[in-house]
């Protein structure tokens, strides 16, 4: 059935005259009763009295005119929320973040590209890394922005969810000041008197990484408390239960206040980036504006290095 066919009856009811319902839905008389004839063929039996001085509805066409203004009303009001959903998701950018950069990089982050290009509504989902790449496995969000490092794995696979570097970050292993205002612990620490280590549990995507790079730094070191959360084990750092391996956006503050201190030199350190994952099964206008935008002052910042580079050589 043609929903036209619908809207002709409609007129045809109100107008009683086949040639004024013709004008009405600007099409020609014949054509016109084409469709009448058509719809009633579709129902199975005649909607119309036709007269020499007029037309009138039958019993089944009154019966029918309710239902078919019932019908054309439930049709529009469905496309117009099909409509204002797609504006929605349009307009909506979904970015899941780890807990930590949550709080610390993706603000300033965010408002620097939105000086820059117009999002629309943003959703920001903040998670531990486990619950976040399940949300962008699942296609509940456009993007993920966490921490990453080469020799930590990752759930995602490169076609899928392609990814580029939007920050950087450092690792640090953090204590609180002992009463010389040295570290209370130091690394490497000695097999006698292991340092006291509060580590990230397996949910967590910076403990992948520090458990994937701490082989290489031979310390010493005996776990007393796990958590996700990078923030409750700097406030333990905090309170002297022992060292943390803590990002520098998290623990700048504390560091140049003296709450916190160095537990071990630089070789310590884990240098890590930023990166933001993108599904391409979930995308809308947004999700695609802000990757060129991403993409495009990606290729400017490399033209700006290499420029530098040139320079710099004397080139």
């Amino acid at each position: 059935m043609d929903l036209d066919w619908l809207k002709d009856f409609l007129a045809l009811a109100e107008q009683r005259s086949f040639s004024r319902a013709a004008e009405v839905r600007h099409v020609s008389q014949p054509a016109f009763s084409r469709r009448v004839r058509a719809l009633e063929d579709w129902v199975g039996t005649a909607l119309f009295v036709r007269g020499a001085h007029g037309t009138s509805l039958t019993p089944a066409g009154a019966e029918f005119q309710p239902a078919a203004h019932a019908l054309l009303r439930d049709l529009e009001r469905a496309r117009r929320d099909a409509q204002a959903a797609d504006l929605r998701d349009t307009a909506t950018l979904s970015i899941a973040a780890t807990h930590a950069l949550s709080f610390t990089f993706f603000p300033n982050w965010i408002r620097g590209v939105m000086q820059r290009q117009a999002l629309g509504t943003l959703n920001l989902i903040s998670d531990s890394m486990e619950a976040c790449e399940g949300i962008l496995l699942s296609g509940e969000v456009h993007f993920l922005l966490c921490h990453y490092h080469s020799d930590a794995r990752t759930r995602f696979e490169a076609d899928r969810f392609p990814s580029l570097p939007v920050g950087d970050d450092v690792l640090v292993p953090l204590c609180v000041p002992g009463p010389d205002d040295g570290p209370s612990w130091s690394l490497p620490g000695t097999a006698a008197a292991p340092v006291p280590h509060l580590g990230y549990s397996q949910a967590s995507g910076l403990g992948r990484i520090l458990a994937a790079c701490r082989d290489r730094q031979h310390s010493h070191t005996s776990t007393a408390v796990t958590s996700h959360l990078a923030a409750a084990l700097m406030t333990m750092a905090r309170n002297g239960d022992g060292i943390a391996w803590l990002p520098q956006t998290l623990a700048a503050e504390d560091l140049a206040r003296g709450l916190l201190v160095r537990a071990g030199p630089e070789r310590f350190d884990i240098t890590i980036e930023i990166r933001l994952f993108r599904s391409l099964e979930c995308r809308n206008e947004a999700a695609d504006r802000l990757w060129d935008h991403l993409l495009e002052r990606g290729s400017r910042s490399d033209i700006h290095r290499a420029d530098a580079g040139l320079r710099a050589s004397g080139a």
